[in-house]
Formats: C-alpha cells, sequence, structure tokens
C-alpha cells in the first residue's frame, strides 16, 4: 500500500498512521461502513413507514417528509461537505459528520412525534452531506494503482449491497419488534456502529487536507444550496402535486441561482472557490461526471417503476417482489467482484462492456414481459434480472475511479461532492420522469396489462440513457494511467 505522502506533491499535505499496510485495510472497511450507513438510512425506513405512521400518528405529508427531508438535505449538502473536507482534514470531517449522523440516529429512535423524526431525519442528512464526500475523496488520496482499483471495486459491491439490504432490513427489524421497540431499532442501530466509525476512525483513517486551500467560501456555499434546493425540491415533489405551476417557478429560480452561483465562482477560483472549475477542463472528470448524471436519472427511472411493475402489472405480494430485488443485488454483487478482481485492468471497457450487458438483458426482459405477460414468474425472470444487476455491478466503482483518476488531490472533496451530487440529481431528474415515462401510461391505474405496457415503455427509455451513458465513458480512458498527484 503506498504511502500518502509523495514526493510530487507540494500542496498536499498527509499525516500517515504507523503500520500503514494494516491500517489502510481497516480505514477501508471505516470509510465503506460510513458509505453502507448513508445509503441503508435512505431506505431502511421504506419498510417501516406503516409502523412509524401508526406509531407516531403521522400523516401522509409527514410520512412524506421522513424520506424527502432526508435526501434533500444530502442532495444540497454535498458540495459544501466535499469542500469543507479540504479545507479542515478529510478525517475530520468525517468523524464531525459520523458524529452528526449518530446523534440524529439516536434521536430518531426515541421520537414521540413526528416534528421530532422529521427534524431528526433532516440532521441526519446534514451528517451524512458532510460524511459521505470524504469517502470518495479519502479512496482517492489514500490508494494507488491496483490497490486503488480494488478499494473502489469494494466501493461498488457495498453501493450494490446497501440498495437492497435497506428495506430488507427496514422490514426485519420492525417485524422482530425487538424489546418492544417496533420500528426504533431500524435508526437505533446506527448509534453503535457510528461510534464504532468514530473510534477506528480517528485511530487508523489518514488525515489529509490541501495546504493552501485557503478560507470556507460562504457566499458560494448558501448559493450552491439554495441553487440545489430550488431545482431538487419540485423535482422530487411534482409528480405527488401533478406538476403545478409553483414547481416550474422553483425550478426556473434554481436554474438563475445556479447562474449566479457560477459567476460568484469564476470570480473566486484564485481565492479558495466552493468549486474548483478547472476540474471541468478535464475531459476524463467532466465525462465521468457527465455518465455519473446518466446512470443516477436512469436507475432512478427503473428503481421506481419496477416496484410498482411487480406488484401492480405481475400481482406479487411485497414480499415476492423484495426476492426480486435481493435476486438483481445478487447479480450486482457479482458484477462488482469482477470490477474489484481485475483490479483497473481494462480501463473504460469493463464498465462499457457492463453497460451493454444492462443494455441487452433489458432487451431481453422487455421481450419477456410482452411474451409471457401477466404470467410471467419470478424462476422465469431470474436470468435477465440478475444479468441486469451483474452489468449494473461492473459499473459503478470503475465509473467513479476512472473519473476521479486525474483530480488533483488538494481537490480531492470537492470533485467528490460534486460526483455524489451528480447522482443525487440524476435520481432526481429520473424519479420526476416516472410521472411522464410510467405513469401517464398506466394513469394512476392498478390494472395489470396497462402497468405491463406502461413498464415495457420505460425499459425502452432507460436503454437510451444508458446508450448515452456508454457513449459519454469514451472520455475515459483505454487503460490505467498514472493517478494524480
Amino acid at each position: 500500500m503506498p504511502s500518502l505522502t509523495l514526493g510530487n506533491e507540494p500542496h498536499h499535505t498527509v499525516v500517515k498512521p504507523p503500520g500503514m499496510p494494516r491500517a489502510a485495510r481497516i480505514a477501508l472497511v471505516v470509510v465503506l461502513v460510513a458509505e453502507l450507513m448513508d445509503i441503508l438510512d435512505q431506505s431502511v425506513v421504506l419498510t417501516a413507514l406503516p409502523a412509524v405512521q401508526a406509531s407516531i400518528g403521522a400523516g401522509p405529508v409527514a410520512v412524506q417528509w421522513l424520506t424527502v427531508g432526508y435526501s434533500l438535505t444530502v442532495a444540497v449538502g454535498l458540495i459544501t461537505g466535499g469542500r469543507l473536507g479540504d479545507l479542515y482534514g478529510r478525517r475530520r470531517i468525517l468523524l464531525v459528520g459520523t458524529a452528526v449522523f449518530t446523534l440524529a440516529s439516536l434521536l430518531c429512535g426515541v421520537a414521540t412525534g413526528p416534528g421530532v423524526l422529521i427534524a431528526a431525519r433532516v440532521a441526519q442528512g446534514a451528517g451524512v452531506a458532510v460524511m459521505i464526500p470524504q469517502v470518495l475523496a479519502t479512496l482517492h488520496v489514500t490508494f494507488d494503482g491496483e490497490n486503488r482499483s480494488r478499494a473502489f471495486g469494494l466501493y461498488g459491491a457495498v453501493l450494490s449491497l446497501a440498495s437492497v439490504l435497506g428495506p430488507v432490513l427496514g422490514g426485519v427489524l420492525t417485524q422482530l419488534d425487538l424489546f418492544g421497540l417496533s420500528w426504533r431499532p431500524i435508526f437505533l442501530v446506527n448509534v453503535p456502529v457510528g461510534v464504532a466509525v468514530i473510534v477506528l476512525g480517528r485511530r487508523f483513517v489518514p488525515e489529509s487536507t490541501a495546504s493552501n486551500a485557503g478560507r470556507l467560501d460562504l457566499a458560494g456555499m448558501l448559493l450552491s444550496a439554495l441553487a440545489l434546493a430550488l431545482i431538487i425540491f419540485p423535482l422530487t415533489e411534482g409528480g405527488t402535486h401533478h406538476w403545478p405551476l409553483w414547481c416550474f417557478a422553483l425550478l426556473a429560480a434554481g436554474l438563475l441561482v445556479l447562474g449566479v452561483f457560477l459567476r460568484h465562482q469564476r470570480r473566486r477560483q484564485d481565492g479558495s472557490p466552493l468549486v474548483v472549475l478547472a476540474l471541468f477542463r478535464d475531459r476524463q472528470f467532466s465525462g465521468g461526471l457527465s455518465a455519473q448524471l446518466t446512470l443516477g436519472l436512469s436507475t432512478g427511472m427503473f428503481f421506481m417503476t419496477w416496484t410498482l411493475y411487480l406488484q401492480r402489472g405481475l400481482d406479487m405480494s411485497p414480499v415476492m417482489a423484495a426476492a426480486a430485488f435481493v435476486l438483481l443485488a445478487l447479480g450486482e454483487l457479482a458484477g462488482a467482484t469482477v470490477a474489484m478482481k481485475t483490479a483497473g485492468r481494462f480501463g473504460r471497457r469493463l464498465p462499457q462492456a457492463g453497460v451493454l450487458v444492462v443494455l441487452g438483458s433489458m432487451a431481453a426482459y422487455g421481450l419477456q414481459i410482452g411474451s409471457r405477460q401477466g404470467g410471467l414468474t419470478l424462476l422465469a425472470m431470474t436470468a435477465p434480472v440478475v444479468l441486469i444487476g451483474f452489468g449494473f455491478g461492473m459499473v459503478g466503482g470503475p465509473l467513479t475511479d476512472l473519473s476521479l483518476a486525474r483530480v488533483p488531490h488538494e481537490s480531492a472533496g470537492s470533485a467528490s461532492g460534486l460526483f455524489n451530487t451528480a447522482m443525487h440529481l440524476g435520481i432526481a431528474l429520473g424519479t420526476a420522469l416516472t410521472a411522464l415515462v410510467f405513469f401517464a401510461g398506466a394513469g394512476g391505474s392498478s390494472d395489470g396489462a396497462a402497468n405491463r405496457e406502461a413498464f415495457t415503455g420505460v425499459l425502452w427509455r432507460v436503454g437510451g440513457g444508458l446508450a448515452l451513458m456508454w457513449a459519454l465513458m469514451f472520455c475515459l480512458p483505454k487503460r490505467t494511467r498514472n493517478r494524480a498527484g
């Protein structure tokens, strides 16, 4: 495992803990567990919502904000969270974010009313927004060569595991009713895990900062947060309210504020900006960022509509639908394992091959849906579903690795915040588009035939997004090259 203190990094200050090989492995586990907690808490609440609603008397709006409040806060704060790590130390900010998340999880677990629970969920999101950009930034500056590719492969595997483990864990813990606590353990379980991350992270995660970082751009922070909130909120809520005029007004205002933010950033490029605009001059980073945005959009459309198709189009029970997600997650884990084992030897060809696997499998799945209609069983769809997951598993880790490969270490936090924001914004866009590509076709009906036909249409549109992502990956290198210094 390479040292973090490299002779060709005059602007990068790193404190290396003793016993680097062993410490680096433990540090990798610590930051990946932090990432796991974030992904789990985005979805763990979904299967527990009925129990939460009955327990604390939450109305429909309050129930909705238990998820929206969390995801919106995360998306809005990621850019600022990433820059905080560059300025004040990535380990320090990781631990601060973890402490906020852990305390907020405790408050969620003891909340007696919907107001307190929603506020605690927002606080969880704030902790995650500060914590998560440090994961990619720490991986970027800590590992190199094959170790780096393996680390990002494990990162992709964790994302795959968490995507299915959240709803399953939420359902199991709620059903077990541990100590008569009903749904509360889904949050309380974060407390010991968060404490462990803080203790081990303080001991084993190496500190890294940019020595010429300067001060935090407060005006940029406020402008970016406002712009993202004005854009993501109507995208998240528009479909629920049938796209009223205020949604489009907020989107227009958000784009206007975004323009002001970019102008402000251009003026501050020599004075510690929130976003280092020079990053976008690198074709590898800007192309990878665009591919990440497209990936979020495509998965946002697919997963939102797939669960509705399984239960409405095929009349599956929630348990059977969860089993279908398990099949897909197993495929993702297998694909992520391939990415980890190949250790970046194939450059962009591996994630591009993954996209082609997904495209072919989705085409086969669409033809299968059309031929078997409502008689399609879980067993019959196993092959295309597992292959879809396998292809996705080959994409996540390598795409991140290659996109960030040439980012200077002093800008790692800023780049990580942008990369995470692209995924969240893409998911919000994809979810919003379901109103046009699925609900418009199904008409909100529970009729199986209408839902099957609407989902088939979604598959072809998702395929178009994936084809665009495949093309954008030509901005990435054919082979793994020297990493940034």
